[in-house]
């Protein structure tokens, strides 16, 4: 049955909307997944910051074009559902990938990161991304890491004649001594 052209205008608005809102998209071939199984992965996803739906083609590849992205006409064919992945791309792939192992109801078709299209292999190879909670350690790390060492670099000079003293003091108290 078609859908109507308000239908698809409201469709095209939300898909446009998930993109916007995506750093990564992961197209999946859904085939084989029954209702329960789509609802408990939406479910599972939405966790991790992930909004998982079943997409018409052309009209996802006009929400991309709105936003200024390649259509990658490989990857909108055939039953598509997309998974709209929040800002922690390692996290919410790794979720996706996880539950494909136990459910082995879907299949990863390609990704679309930026303006980049990758194939299924470089889409499951996102969730070696680190998190974004490891990303900010990583980050403040390298921060820290040359104000350390220049605490260090400031200090030495002070330690350094501390400890001449002392050894000029121990010197005077053995000379005292004997």
């Amino acid at each position: 049955m078609a859908i109507t052209r308000e239908k698809k205008t409201e469709l095209l608005e939300e898909y446009t909307k998930h993109v916007r809102g995506a750093s990564a998209l992961i197209f999946t071939n859904y085939r084989g997944l029954d209702v329960a199984k789509s609802r408990a992965l939406r479910a599972k996803l939405s966790e991790s910051g992930i909004t998982y739906m079943v997409t018409k083609n052309s009209l996802l590849s006009l929400a991309l074009k709105n936003c200024d992205l390649p259509a990658p006409e490989e990857l909108l064919t055939g039953p598509n559902a997309v998974a709209f992945v929040g800002e922690d791309i390692g996290r919410g792939v790794t979720a996706l990938l996880n539950w494909i192992k136990v459910e082995k109801a879907l299949e990863i078709n390609g990704a679309l990161l930026g303006h980049s299209v990758v194939d299924a292999k470089g889409a499951e190879a996102l969730a070696d991304l680190p998190t974004k909670e490891q990303m900010l350690a990583m980050v403040l790390g390298a921060i820290n890491a040359p104000a350390s060492a220049l605490a260090r670099i400031l200090s030495a000079p002070s330690s350094s004649l501390a400890r001449v003293i002392n050894a000029h003091v121990e010197k005077l108290t053995e000379s005292e001594a004997a």
